[in-house]
């Protein structure tokens, strides 16, 4: 991501009017922090992504919400198309003439995105092993995991973050959230969704109150009935499954133990939806070994 470059000398003007100490903020930093901080503050509880972290890179990438791409087209982290986005884009200069980048309906699925973007790639899942709180660690984490070019990317998320006090976002209700979970789950992504494998003494109710959701709902989108005792390494989905596998995943051929839920769970599909592409209904015998399944 070489928008940083740019991004740079709209910081600096964003910034021209504090004074030489440094004590003055910028109004349009404050206002852009106010309007999104309880965004990220969601995020971070979905995601463990540190709330300063993302309003930092939301600033500093959105020109504090005055870039093209975040004024047109709600991109507020610069993410560009990539062969797996499928939905609208727009054209902006950036490290080359006319690239390509994501058109999102409203900045909340700007934000969204981001957190999927960082929690999908293997390159930043050491960033997730941190702690809450170290914003540093993360700020140069992401610098060395190529997020930016700029030499000075991650002072310069650092030091947003520390003028405009943002760790205390990561505290206020976040330090709570890490105390009563000292071990968080490590988030993943499959089929464009968020999930995580379930570590061993988990509970409904830690897992709810970990990630904000309810019991009922947890159950719902992972096709669970209320009686089901977690296990350790249960794949379980924090938000409902989609109807079909991603694109260019048709088929799958039934493996030994593998049964129609577990492929469900694999993909990311609702099991209802697998029963009926393959014209298959629960009470049916179970399919063996070999069988293909249609996924998509």
């Amino acid at each position: 991501m070489n928008r940083i470059l740019k991004h740079t000398l709209l910081l600096t003007l964003c910034l021209c009017s504090l004074n030489i100490y440094g004590q003055s903020r910028n109004k349009q930093y404050e206002e852009y922090i106010k309007k999104y901080r309880d965004i990220a503050v969601d995020e971070m509880k979905r995601y463990h992504i540190p709330a300063s972290i993302t309003l930092a890179q939301g600033l500093l990438e959105s020109g504090a919400g005055q870039g093209t791409l975040a004024r047109k087209s709600n991109n507020h982290f610069g993410i560009k198309c990539g062969g797996d986005w499928r939905g609208k884009t727009v054209k902006h200069d950036d490290d080359a003439r006319n690239e390509c980048f994501r058109v999102y309906k409203n900045a909340k699925d700007s934000y969204r995105d981001h957190s999927k973007f960082l929690a999908g790639k293997q390159r930043y899942a050491a960033l997730f092993r941190l702690k809450i709180t170290d914003y540093k660690g993360w700020a140069h984490g992401l610098k060395k995991a190529g997020y930016a070019t700029n030499p000075r990317y991650a002072y310069q998320l650092i030091d947003i973050i520390e003028r405009y006090d943002l760790y205390k976002y990561d505290k206020k209700g976040g330090l709570k959230w890490m105390k009563e979970n000292p071990f968080p789950h490590e988030p993943f992504i499959a089929n464009g969704l968020l999930y995580i494998k379930v570590q061993e003494g988990a509970t409904w109710k830690s897992i709810s109150k970990e990630f904000d959701i309810s019991k009922r709902k947890l159950r719902k989108y992972n096709d669970l009935y209320k009686g089901y005792e977690l296990q350790e390494g249960d794949i379980l989905y924090l938000e409902k499954k989609n109807r079909k596998a991603p694109k260019g995943m048709y088929v799958h051929v039934l493996r030994g133990g593998e049964s129609m839920y577990s492929v469900s769970q694999k993909y990311g599909i609702r099991l209802k939806r697998l029963y009926k592409m393959n014209k298959m209904k629960p009470e049916d015998p179970a399919p063996q070994a070999g069988t293909i399944l249609r996924i998509r």
